[in-house]
């Protein structure tokens, strides 16, 4: 297992690689270029600096989150061809930097959604929450505004304002587009991509939609296990993976985390983990939380343990943090609560792997 830590680079984090560096056991950062326009091509000179940068702190960058897919893509337009046949040369120049995994999603218009990125906790902490209740007496609108006024500054991927500028035209471009369609065209996506990833050795890793079930009408299809089944079927290429993402998958009760890493697991197809806790507060409600698994809903313990039993050697990151000590950070993505998940998810692995001898 290797263990990584999401960094959003120099000009847009208020983490340092230095202070990353001084987590014990991480080996690796999570990276993107956030520059570049969804559907253009990572230019190799961007990609070349920003891994030259990683190295000089003393750590390596093999797995990027994310390289989004454009619209007209999840849409099936005509144009999607063009969009495709850049994110065919954006695999290969990430590949030549070294790159083994690319993490992306498939979600319509949206990408992670929560109702408050704040929500003060009893220890006098905050962390981000959905309460579906909230969710059903928002506009699209209020909410993209409510996120952008509850940032604390920062830009957040997957919450573009060039791109949700355009919100109602969006939303209107996917009246008719049911989840079976959208399966068609990530299909369609799966295709044209997997030669160049099998050519270079790139494992593409889908993320679960978050939350998993639909919002505003707008079809989800990576929810559960039968629709990841259904995913990792549309191509026996090992490219063809999963991020298995527990706090996402997680919100659905329905959903055995231990189970589905297990199953998937055994067929090689998790490539990166997202591993994290949340706290029910209601039916489909409920705050993300430290990754103790007494501080939230999830087994932390159980989860780890199935990596461990399947053998897991690929890359792994905390996931989401709560704000903690005063700290002013990008929601979900401060150092302190995400650093002592590290260490609490190191110290179960260490625990497993030393039991078991």
């Amino acid at each position: 297992m290797k263990m990584t830590f999401r960094w959003f680079g120099e000009t847009d984090d208020n983490i340092t690689l230095g202070q990353i560096r001084q987590i014990p056991g991480i080996s690796g950062i999570v990276g993107a270029l956030y520059d570049v326009p969804v559907g253009e091509v990572w230019p190799e000179e961007e990609i070349m600096a920003l891994k030259k940068q990683v190295n000089d702190a003393g750590l390596s960058l093999e797995v990027i989150e994310s390289v989004n897919v454009h619209e007209d893509i999840k849409l099936g337009r005509p144009t999607r061809d063009r969009y495709i046949e850049n994110y065919r040369q954006c695999i290969r120049n990430l590949a030549a930097a070294g790159v083994k995994v690319i993490c992306y999603n498939f979600m319509p218009v949206f990408d992670w959604v929560r109702t408050d990125l704040a929500c003060p906790l009893s220890d006098g902490s905050c962390a981000m929450a959905y309460d579906n209740s909230l969710l059903k007496d928002m506009t699209p609108e209020e909410l993209v505004n409510r996120v952008a006024q509850t940032s604390n500054g920062f830009k957040l991927p997957g919450w573009e304002p060039e791109r949700l500028g355009a919100l109602k035209n969006l939303l209107e471009q996917y009246q008719g587009v049911d989840e079976e369609q959208l399966f068609q065209n990530l299909k369609y996506f799966l295709d044209g991509i997997l030669p160049v990833c099998e050519e270079t050795g790139i494992k593409m890793a889908i993320h679960p939609d978050d939350p998993p079930w639909s919002l505003f009408g707008l079809p989800r299809i990576v929810t559960c296990g039968k629709n990841l089944e259904r995913i990792v079927r549309m191509s026996d290429s090992p490219c063809n993976g999963l991020t298995l993402c527990s706090g996402s998958l997680g919100a659905n009760r329905a959903n055995d985390i231990p189970a589905l890493i297990r199953h998937f697991g055994a067929m090689g197809r998790i490539p990166f983990a997202h591993v994290r806790n949340i706290c029910f507060t209601g039916d489909r409600s409920y705050h993300e939380s430290a990754h103790l698994s007494s501080d939230g809903s999830l087994d932390l313990y159980q989860i780890m343990k199935a990596y461990h039993d399947i053998g897991f050697d690929g890359y792994m990151r905390p996931d989401h943090g709560r704000a903690i000590w005063s700290e002013k950070a990008r929601p979900g993505y401060g150092l302190y609560d995400r650093a002592l998940g590290v260490t609490y998810l190191n110290g179960l692995w260490e625990a497993l792997e030393k039991a078991g001898k």
